[in-house]
């Protein structure tokens, strides 16, 4: 087994603190007369729009450290500006994200003592309703809620992430010390991979007798077989040996909600500088869409029918059509959330397909007595699938874990999970990354974990 250790890292919790550039302008503020903090004010935002946000400052004495300062920038109308960090603020005490005015200014600003490695990604609304805000906690907690659906992106950040169900962009931060985000920008030099969308039948999700159940899918096709065409009379649904050995068809990676990966992230352009640069072979990406967040509750998490989707309808119907791998050594399963435990359970149900395990910031509090869409992230004792993991002989995959150390339990049921799979003779690693529940975060976690398991190359320092 193999850990990356976090034991003897500097802590990784947050502070609130002013960052010395928004020190010195108050100090600047406090001494000027009205035309005076206009001009000094239009200075500073000059100056923040040169450098970007938010404002990243080194801290005296905490060289692991930074003050991370999130700026808005307000007009006469704004009441108040609430900051959204993903996993960094408390849901259930909206008020204490709220931003600070610099009095007399349009500059709304809140800052953080955080690690330098912290990635995150981040949404700000502002308040600019008729009335004041409400005194009472409750009620403001509820306008706060309600504030929330209207965050957006920062203006003056240019690092953009898309939202999963909603309108509208994240921001995204990186401080010096996190990992590189070295292959997740789009690189016009580098040769184009093909990213198809195709519906296929899916028996196993279920639907109505009368109406044959349907689903998209998301492949990828690297650039190399750009120009293959599907193989001849490839329409059934049943696998047939391509013209080449085992060894010289494209892996496969099979990867949860493909419309997020692939319909807003844009996984297509990292993978195809991964293997431009060699850090990863050709290798085909096979990603159902997840539909909605209904049907996304319903049939991810260790649920049998989405398993056997995967493995007898998806797999079969993608080697019918191109030169794909049928070794399990050669076929990963990933996911995130509830796909992260999909992908477990699709290890443990079926090694015969999937060799390799990545089960990214895995929903281990689920289990099958829940009712879809209900989470309870606070369990007692072991979570129900290391329980699982446990009873029976262990099977010849490996499994590699990411975890955000401010995603809460979360963190704590992936390391009860890796012990119980060291303990019953799993090949199993585990990383814990400084983020959260985050797209931002598991993207270049996801990078790292296909360089590992597939790739020729080092992984990214």
């Amino acid at each position: 087994m193999s850990v990356q250790s976090v034991a003897a890292l500097p802590d990784h919790r947050p502070d609130r603190v002013t960052g010395a550039r928004v020190a010195r302008l108050e100090e600047c503020i406090a001494a000027a007369d009205d035309a005076q903090r206009a001009h000094i004010a239009e200075e500073f935002w000059q100056e923040a729009a040169a450098r970007g946000t938010p404002l990243v400052e080194e801290l005296d004495g905490e060289p692991d450290h930074r003050a991370v300062t999130f700026l808005w920038r307000g007009h006469r109308a704004t009441r108040q500006v609430l900051l959204m960090v993903s996993h960094l603020g408390d849901r259930a005490h909206l008020a204490g994200s709220l931003m600070e005015q610099v009095p007399g200014t349009d500059i709304w600003h809140f800052g953080l003592r955080l690690r330098a490695d912290h990635r995150a990604s981040y949404r700000i609304a502002a308040d600019v309703s008729a009335k004041e805000p409400p005194e009472d906690p409750e009620v403001l907690q509820a306008r706060l809620r309600s504030l929330a659906v209207h965050a957006a992106h920062d203006p003056l950040n240019p690092r953009r992430l898309p939202t999963r169900w909603g309108a509208g962009d994240n921001s995204v931060f990186a401080l010096p010390e996190a990992p590189a985000p070295a292959w997740t920008e789009r690189r016009g030099t580098v040769p184009a991979g093909r990213v198809e969308r195709h519906r296929i039948g899916a028996a196993a999700l279920g639907g109505d007798r009368d109406v044959r159940n349907e689903r998209d899918v998301w492949v990828y096709l690297p650039p190399a077989s750009c120009g293959d065409t599907e193989r001849p009379g490839s329409r059934g649904d049943t696998e047939r040996p391509g013209p080449r050995g085992d060894t010289e068809r494209l892996p496969v990676l099979v990867l949860c909600d493909g419309d997020m990966w692939f319909g807003r992230v844009g996984l297509q352009h990292t993978l195809d500088s991964l293997i431009a640069d060699g850090l990863l072979p050709p290798l085909a990406v096979l990603a159902p869409d997840a539909v909605d967040r209904h049907t996304r509750n319903r049939e991810l998490g260790a649920r049998d029918p989405f398993v056997e989707f995967l493995a007898d309808e998806l797999l079969p119907w993608a080697a019918g059509r191109w030169p794909l791998a049928t070794d399990p050594a050669r076929t990963v399963v990933a996911g995130q959330s509830l796909g992260g435990l999909a992908a477990l359970h699709a290890g443990r149900l079926r090694p015969d397909r999937f060799g390799h395990v990545v089960a990214q910031s895995p929903s281990l509090w689920w289990r099958p007595t829940l009712a879809p869409g209900v989470v309870q992230k606070h369990i007692i004792g072991v979570p129900w699938l290391a329980a699982r993991y446990a009873e029976t002989d262990p099977a010849p995959i490996t499994v590699h874990l990411d975890a955000g150390l401010h995603e809460g339990t979360m963190v704590d049921h992936c390391r009860t999970l890796c012990d119980t799979l060291h303990s019953a003779r799993y090949e199993v690693t585990r990383n814990e990354f400084n983020g959260g529940h985050d797209y931002a975060c598991w993207h270049v976690a996801l990078v790292d974990a296909l360089i590992r398991l597939l790739g020729a190359g080092p992984a990214p320092a």
